[in-house]
């Protein structure tokens, strides 16, 4: 069978296949470049496997391209790539991989274009074409992957037990493609994913990471955590996600499962951003439910300070994901902690005050909170949904109306610390304190107005209160 190879592609590939000849190494593209062109998905990663020195094959090909690009050599694993016309193409050598027990780094030899597609972790990522001149564009398929595409099957090349125990992050490469391809994992494969599950341990926490976050990255994430779950890899390398699944009942009154809860929360974010961080909220909503489910006889059900418990524990569970411990995770701990101060504004009069404290507290991320509240809504009855989403949008009207008048987004007190110590000539203490906190109620409880004059003559009233005096120059 022929590969349909693009005009745009032509140029390139006849390129590759001429300095190849000279060279003499046989020479193919192969993996995800091959897979996500048969499947119509857009591609800017090309793998080019040579029965050579992948690092000459590119260096040679960059001198006959002008501008030459700069080609970026990796010695260590016999690999060299560089970008040409936004496309990232990586040449290597075929080569054959042992591996030991307690480790994923492979021995490595130089070898076939066969050894190279048995190493492939899928039997759609060991798909070849030929970029040689005697049989140019023809597809290389060991391994029926053009049937397992048509099928939309996930398989290993080689015996299962065998792929995942010499590298247990195929696992997760596999699930993970499950979740964006919207493919089955072959049951064999699968099965071998449970008994291989523990290997996942010699894996180090940034590649775990990378997968997970690919998975949640995917047009429904819900697919891949379910898989990991099922595997029984979610408890090894999530396992506050993996406790949120089960359902408790006592006096015949059962609470929802809070993973699948939380599955089609993450779901829900998904149809509206591509945020990362604003999923990473998603996930991690409800993370602190099980150890703060309590039953009480009158109401059911509770889980009490969830929200506040899962902010505490997002920086170190960042920590052990290896994931930035900087402002994106203090966007996450925020939207974590304040993810259920909406709905509680939908069950009362809403006050000025309340949304003030919303705005304040929230800053420019208030948009993104009110998208986590709305995703949070997974009730199967229609109505009840209906009236959520009909009360969320009161919420949003008087957050407009509050903040173009009160401009609290972001908002700092038009009274400073500084002018404070200088206006009563004191040290920095607890007055200092105690005053711009004062002064930061009153505003956000609307006793004064959100401006410089009516804030200082209140610091001026509270400083006389608690015994200070204007300091005289």
């Amino acid at each position: 069978m022929l590969f349909d190879i693009k005009p745009e592609e032509r140029a390139i590939f006849q390129l590759v296949s001429r300095v190849a000849e000279e060279l003499g190494y046989p020479t193919y593209v192969v993996g995800g470049y091959v897979r996500d062109r048969l499947l119509a998905r857009h591609s800017k990663d090309m793998d080019i496997v040579c029965v050579g020195s992948g690092i000459e094959l590119a260096e040679r090909i960059a001198d006959n391209l002008f501008p030459r690009p700069k080609v970026t050599v990796y010695s260590r694993f016999g690999t060299a790539m560089f970008v040409y016309k936004d496309m990232e193409i990586e040449f290597v050598g075929a080569r054959r991989e042992s591996y030991r027990k307690n480790s994923r780094k492979p021995q490595v030899e130089d070898g076939t274009l066969e050894d190279d597609q048995n190493r492939r972790d899928l039997t759609i990522n060991a798909l070849a074409v030929s970029l040689n001149e005697y049989n140019f564009g023809m597809i290389v398929d060991p391994f029926n992957g053009l049937g397992d595409l048509e099928r939309r099957i996930l398989r290993t090349p080689l015996e299962p037990g065998r792929t995942f125990s010499d590298d247990p992050l195929r696992m997760m490469r596999a699930i993970r493609f499950a979740s964006q391809l919207h493919f089955e994992i072959d049951p064999k494969t699968f099965k071998s994913i449970k008994n291989n599950r523990h290997r996942i341990k010699i894996i180090s926490q940034e590649r775990i990471t990378t997968e997970l976050e690919k998975i949640l990255m995917s047009e429904k994430p819900s697919v891949g955590f379910k898989l990991l779950f099922d595997s029984g890899l979610l408890e090894l390398i999530f396992p506050e996600m993996a406790n949120l699944q089960g359902v408790k009942v006592k006096n015949g009154v059962r609470h929802k499962d809070n993973f699948y809860h939380t599955l089609e929360v993450i779901d829900n974010i998904c149809k509206k951003t591509n945020n990362i961080w604003l999923r990473w909220a998603a996930l991690m909503h409800d993370i602190a439910k099980p150890p703060t489910q309590r039953f009480d006889p009158q109401v059911g059900w509770t889980f009490h300070g969830h929200e506040a418990l899962g902010a505490k524990w997002t920086p170190r569970i960042f920590r052990r994901l290896r994931l930035p411990n900087d402002a994106k995770m203090k966007y996450v701990q925020k939207l974590v902690r304040l993810h259920l101060r909406p709905i509680s504004l939908t069950k009362e009069n809403i006050t000025d005050s309340a949304i003030r404290r919303l705005l304040f507290e929230a800053g420019d991320d208030i948009d993104d909170l009110m998208i986590l509240c709305e995703a949070d809504i997974t009730s199967k009855n229609p109505k009840k949904v209906k009236r959520y989403l009909s009360n969320y949008e009161l919420v949003r009207e008087k957050l407009i109306e509050v903040e173009e008048k009160d401009r609290l987004r972001n908002w700092q007190p038009p009274i400073s610390g500084e002018l404070i110590m200088e206006t009563f000539g004191i040290e920095p203490s607890r007055e200092v304190g105690i005053i711009k906190n004062a002064i930061r109620e009153a505003i956000l409880d609307g006793d004064i107005q959100n401006e410089y004059e009516e804030a200082y003559q209140f610091m001026l009233e509270k400083g006389e209160e608690i015994g200070l005096k204007v300091h005289s120059s």
